[in-house]
């Protein structure tokens, strides 16, 4: 197959493009490569996309597949018009982030989704909810027909630059001070890895599968996430355990970004990370043991470095901070 990936230098796009190459295809990314190199094996055009079309001139003749994992609407629309025609089969790498309700454990893909952002408008940090919810329309109605849309969970394993899954496993394997974990052990966790997710990905451009699908890893409790996470890291000291609302009072933020618990969301959110994966699976999706990518991560944490600047989780003097708080309070 001939692979076009509109990226390929970064996390998800970089394992689409390494597995397609070891898979035996012709693989081009198109990437500015700003501070990642394109995988070893691919021919790499240079461009940045905010140039519109003419970012994607040197590219020539038909693909077999393409690959965009854009979130920015209007640069999603160029490639869709200039590229839409000359493809067999377009996989677009949208997120569950579309939906509009994250409340309900268990739905699936006929769920809500977000009011797309109107035409022309670029994609920001704060609406790329409605910046997937707008490429995936587009794409629908512009290569419908041979359109793969991946809505994908949570992405974990060796190389995610966002330090969210990974936090976990490196704070317990830093083995400093009590760790401080908010008290939500039923809380669902549920994150694909980045090697099962291209996997699949690349199976369903072979395949020619067309439809809309929920990518997500196997649902695993907070608590059996935590203790996974300090068996991998040989970890035997006792957690500290503090409320939630104790946790807010302090300013400590869900989810991702500094000074953040990672994975911790916000009531209302029961259903963020135990949406249904049922069509995925019927349809060849296939995941490793979630204590794999567990450990394959923490490896990947131990060679970029347990005590770097992190994208998520608490800095060690706030969390120091927090930790003598909570114990000057007598709590």
């Amino acid at each position: 197959m001939r692979i076009l990936v509109l990226g390929g230098t970064a996390f998800l796009s970089a394992a689409i493009a390494r597995q397609s190459v070891a898979a035996g295809h012709d693989v081009t990314c198109l990437a500015r490569g700003t501070s990642v190199a394109a995988p070893d094996g691919v021919t790499w055009v240079r461009a940045d996309r905010a140039a519109g079309a003419a970012a994607l001139g040197q590219l020539d003749g038909h693909w077999d597949e393409v690959v965009d994992v854009s979130r920015d609407p209007v640069q999603a629309k160029a490639a869709l018009e200039v590229l839409g025609s000359r493809s067999s089969h377009w996989t677009f790498v949208s997120s569950c982030s579309v939906y509009a309700d994250h409340s309900v454990p268990g739905a699936a893909e006929d769920a809500a989704v977000l009011e797309p952002l109107p035409e022309g408008r670029s994609g920001t940090p704060e609406t790329y909810g409605e910046s997937k919810s707008a490429i995936e329309r587009m794409t629908l109605e512009m290569v419908g027909e041979k359109a793969h849309i991946v809505r994908a969970g949570l992405i974990g394993g060796p190389g995610d630059a966002s330090d969210r899954y990974g936090y976990w496993p490196a704070r317990f394997a830093a083995n400093t001070e009590p760790v401080l974990v908010p008290d939500t052990p039923g809380a669902a966790t549920q994150v694909i890895d980045v090697r099962d997710l291209a996997g699949w990905i690349l199976q369903a451009a072979e395949q020619n599968l067309t439809g809309t699908f929920n990518a997500l890893g196997n649902v695993v409790p907070f608590a059996d996430y935590l203790a996974g996470s300090q068996h991998v890291a040989g970890a035997t000291g006792k957690p500290l355990t503090v409320p939630e609302l104790w946790l807010v009072e302090q300013g400590v933020g869900y989810w991702a970004g500094p000074d953040s618990l990672p994975l911790w969301l916000p009531p209302g959110h029961e259903g963020f990370q135990s949406r249904s994966k049922k069509a995925a699976l019927a349809h060849g999706m296939i995941l490793r043991p979630w204590m794999e990518t567990l450990s394959d991560t923490l490896e990947d944490e131990r060679a970029r470095g347990l005590a770097r600047e992190r994208k998520a989780g608490l800095g060690r003097d706030t969390e120091r901070r927090l930790v003598a708080l909570w114990r000057a309070a007598g709590a």
